[in-house]
């Protein structure tokens, strides 16, 4: 009946419906090859390797059966683990260009690293891309014994590495790295003025590991690459201002909190703080728009919900993991006026020289496949989005973790109450218990519950996430709690009696294994599948139960028409079928809405990728030929021939003319995403004249752009007839006032969740009148 179902599904093309049965039958054929590839000694088992290395053919069948008993008999020496055949029918789909699913525990790393080295062995340059610097370092030193043994090289590269470090780690078969870090690459190579300067090589092949984290949770987020021009200082007065302020009385905001606005009797009082203006007057629309800005950091930013301060800092909140983001911010201001509103140090800003989304980054590869134990609900986006199908891999031995169903509580508070009494009786059993909770101020208020009651648990959040991998280690140890933000990401696996193991994992396997508990839905079902997973890997016994509440702010911000209240029972406890689906169906909007704004963030990017392909290929052609003194020479071929009988040769020439022409074009390109940023800002507007904002804004966006040539044209012009160019030093620039920025810098962009200027703008104006 099952395989009935699954030729259904594959009938009507659903997403995790790839066939696998080729790859159960290379598997088995490499199966039939272990016994004698196990009498290969360490150099013949490498020379196997090699005889697979083929720079131009794709493996056929016989090849990639090879390439699978060589790569197990390597993680079985290297490693002293023998891959599963589930594992290996994982390498083949990622091989094949597929995003693999396998449940958590089922060994995706090492399925990774065999498909990495394949692809290699076919004579491809390999990234496999992590979530962060840790895991990418983490999962190279991991897997180096099994590369080595296979012949293929591997290093990897993270935030402190060099410029030379990241040459040489590129330079390997195999590269490990951050998907942030591989982008701010990209960016900052977009900005080289030598080729020798170059860090990064043409891309290849992606492996992305957590895909759909990378893929679809994080696709629109901006990398940015910024230079350097003033430190971006919050109003002070403002946040004293703002501060003074009493909600419902002064200011509202809506169900779903991701808008507030001031009511007419805190307009009142702000105008009269800022000296009797009219905030509404168009005269005062930069102080409106503080006002806005200053209002959201204060009624809608929670400090240890999005945020943490830490050392001086404001330091962002990553929401789909519940570690820090380092290196992101917030635009419009809202840094700054977070940093004012906490009192710390402002931190610079500078304008932006370029920037691309995680999409365009992975679009950029040839060849992607990616893994993650929850690819097929995102299956559909991935084809939407990438061309990409997920191939469904089922676990070596069958899941039987016990899932139960929501337990849903009337209040937070009763909510709260009845997780600590669940804790308290399942702690005095001595079984292990993972609480997954929501944000850094819910998993400390838990801990304060059970510190309370007697009951010592590990807290894991953005705070301490530098010792997330021993506290994950020691999670399914017996009689331990542990309290965690977000384990999406987290890539360490739970083993049943912690790092002891032995009789203390008999011991917690006899209690039915790990214990999970949400204490309320994600955004996204998967994270609560992620959460789930920690617990039965690998067939052990498990256990999982979610707590919500009618309170929950994914209940307030996603339904707008909740059902009539159901009587709970003296706990508190609901069990009415309406309240139920009320949960479930809140998670679906939330879904909905994240994917609708992946839909309209991407429609804006698209037309500008467009453009940065065409001003990367010019840039391309200046950077390693003498394009720019050719179009020069036609603009000004007097100059060129006054430069040449003063004694200046064509090599000196060729070298201040591509220097010249780059600068021109880089600051051409950052004036023209100036341009895109503050026409996006503003385009909302023109719905008052019921016309689409898109179409709005590619009719001004594509002229403007075609003029972009041009304008470097002129200006390299202009300088080329004017600035001292010798023999000796070149073209001096810098008397010619053509400086670069005197340091640069990279962050990511956390959305906005308030909307543009434009539409904060005419919510308060519709208010107003």
């Amino acid at each position: 009946m099952t395989r009935l179902r699954e030729r259904v599904r594959r009938l009507l093309q659903k997403p995790g419906t790839i066939d696998i049965s080729p790859y159960r039958a290379l598997v088995e054929e490499a199966g039939r090859a272990e016994s004698r590839v196990e009498k290969l000694s360490d150099a013949e088992l490498t020379e196997a390797a090699a005889a697979l290395r083929d720079e131009d053919a794709l493996f056929d069948a016989a090849e990639l059966a090879k390439l699978c008993a060589v790569g197990r008999e390597a993680a079985r020496r290297g490693l002293d683990e023998r891959p599963f055949d589930v594992q290996l029918i994982g390498t083949l789909g990622l091989l094949n260009g597929n995003v693999v699913e396998m449940a958590t525990g089922e060994g995706k790393t090492l399925s990774g690293a065999l498909a990495a080295a394949g692809y290699a062995l076919q004579g491809r340059r390999v990234h496999v891309i992590s979530v962060n610097d840790y895991l990418a370092r983490r999962d190279a030193e991991w897997m180096k014994p099994v590369y080595d043994l296979m012949g293929v090289s591997v290093a990897w590269i993270g935030q402190e590495s060099t410029d030379e470090e990241r040459r040489a780690a590129y330079a390997a078969d195999v590269t490990y790295g951050s998907v942030s870090e591989i982008g701010f690459d990209v960016l900052r190579d977009r900005l080289r003025t030598s080729v020798d300067d170059l860090v990064q090589p043409e891309p290849d092949v992606a492996i992305v590991d957590e895909a759909d984290s990378v893929l679809i949770d994080e696709a629109k987020v901006p990398l940015v690459l910024a230079g350097a021009v003033a430190t971006d200082e919050g109003d002070a007065e403002l946040a004293e201002i703002i501060a003074g302020l009493e909600e419902d009385e002064h200011y509202e905001v809506d169900a779903d909190r991701r808008s507030v606005h001031l009511t007419p009797e805190g307009t009142e009082a702000v105008e009269e703080a800022l000296g009797g203006i009219d905030l509404y007057a168009q005269e005062s629309l930069s102080s409106l728009t503080g006002v806005n800005v200053a209002l959201h950091a204060h009624a809608l930013l929670r400090r240890d919900v999005d945020y943490i301060v830490r050392d001086d800092r404001v330091e962002l909140i990553n929401e789909s993991r519940g570690r820090v983001a380092r290196l992101q911010r917030w635009p419009d201001g809202l840094q700054a006026a977070v940093e004012a509103k906490e009192k710390v140090s402002a931190s610079e800003t500078g304008e932006v020289l370029d920037s691309i989304t995680v999409q365009a980054l992975i679009r950029r590869y040839p060849q992607v496949a990616g893994m993650t134990g929850t690819a097929v609900a995102v299956g559909e986006q991935l084809r939407e989005f990438y061309n990409l199908e997920v191939a469904a891999v089922p676990p070596n031995t069958t899941c039987i973790r016990g899932d139960e169903p929501d337990r849903l509580y009337a209040t937070v508070k009763e909510k709260e109450a009845a997780v600590v009494e669940e804790i308290v009786d399942v702690h005095a059993t001595g079984r292990p218990i993972l609480v997954g909770t929501q944000d850094v101020a819910e998993s400390e208020r838990l801990a304060r519950l059970l510190e309370a009651v007697g009951v010592e648990c590990v807290v894991l959040n953005a705070k301490n996430d530098a010792e997330e991998a021993a506290i994950i280690a020691e999670a399914g140890a017996s009689a331990s709690v542990t309290v965690s933000t977000q384990m999406a990401g987290r890539g360490t696996d739970i083993r049943l009696g912690g790092s002891a193991g032995g009789a203390d994992r008999d011991r917690v396997a006899g209690l039915n294994g790990l214990y999970v508990i949400g204490t309320g839905r994600y955004p996204s079902s998967r994270l609560d599948d992620q959460l789930r997973g920690r617990a039965g890997r690998q067939g052990d016994p498990g256990g999982s139960v979610f707590f919500t509440s009618l309170e929950d702010d994914l209940v307030e911000q996603n339904v707008t028409d909740p059902p009539p209240a159901e009587e709970p029972d003296e706990d508190g406890r609901i069990t009415g079928a309406k309240a139920l689906w009320t949960v479930e169906h809140a998670q679906r909007v939330a879904e909905g809405q994240h994917l609708e704004i992946h839909r309209n963030t991407w429609r804006y990017n698209r037309l500008t990728e467009s453009q940065r392909d065409v001003m990367l290929a010019d840039r391309a052609k200046v950077l390693r030929t003498g394009i720019a003194l050719e179009r020069l020479e036609k603009r000004c071929p007097e100059r060129v021939e006054e430069l040449r009988e003063a004694g200046v040769s064509d090599g000196t020439l060729t070298e201040a003319a591509r220097q010249i022409v780059l600068h021109h074009l880089d600051r051409c390109w950052a004036e023209h995403l100036g341009f895109l940023a503050d026409l996006r800002e503003g385009i909302h507007l023109r719905s008052l004249g019921r016309r689409d904002p898109l179409d709005e804004y590619q009719r001004q966006a594509i002229p403007t752009f075609r003029e972009l040539a041009d304008q470097v044209d002129e200006r390299s012009e202009e300088t080329f007839t004017s600035v001292t160019i010798t023999e000796e030093d070149g073209a001096d620039l810098t008397h010619a006032g053509l400086k670069r920025p005197t340091s640069t810098w990279t962050y990511l962009v956390k959305d906005n969740p308030f909307g543009s200027e434009g539409e904060r703008f005419l919510r308060g104006f519709g208010r107003r009148r």
